[in-house]
């Protein structure tokens, strides 16, 4: 599945900015460090936008189709922040014949986002995923630790509406 660039309007922080130039320059010189200093900017910021794509190709001397390339290539990396409230619909197997993709559907439906992104307010991320282990309940998501089983499209907005 493709990772969706965020639509969500770029908040960080000087502070957020100062941690990540220290990590670069703690790194820079050592090509081989670019991916330690991705994951040490996730970590700042949560995610690793675009802006944040810049500042890492820029400080690294590397170009920024080669810090796009790793971030998107490596399920660990995020181009999009998380919500408070992430959502998470299984698509294996047993979910998928179960129905899970309607109740993905209804749940992008609900909150006005597909799988990969994050609402406006930061309150909700949705992700589709390929199994959490919960067969014997197909269709399952969850909302953070949080787990529905045997859901039904009809279901969907009253469990949202716990978490509004």
């Amino acid at each position: 599945m493709l990772k969706k660039i965020s639509k969500v309007p770029f908040a960080g922080t000087a502070a957020q900015e100062a941690q990540l130039q220290a990590v670069i320059e703690e790194c820079k010189g050592d090509k081989s460090m670019l991916m330690h200093v991705m994951q040490k900017a996730q970590e700042i910021y949560g995610y690793l936008p675009i802006e944040v794509q810049k500042m890492i190709a820029d400080g690294m001397d590397v170009p920024l189709q080669k810090v796009y390339g790793v971030s998107t290539f490596y399920a660990q990396f995020a181009l999009s922040p998380k919500g408070k409230y992430n959502v998470s619909v299984c698509l294996g197997t047993a979910c998928y014949v179960k129905g899970s993709q309607d109740v993905l559907d209804e749940i992008s439906k609900q909150l006005g986002i597909e799988a990969g992104e994050c609402t406006n307010d930061l309150k909700f991320s949705l992700e589709a995923c390929r199994c959490i282990g919960a067969c014997g309940l197909a269709p399952v998501f969850t909302v953070n630790d949080d787990v529905y089983g045997r859901v039904t499209p009809d279901q969907v907005k009253d469990i949202l509406a716990k978490y509004a």
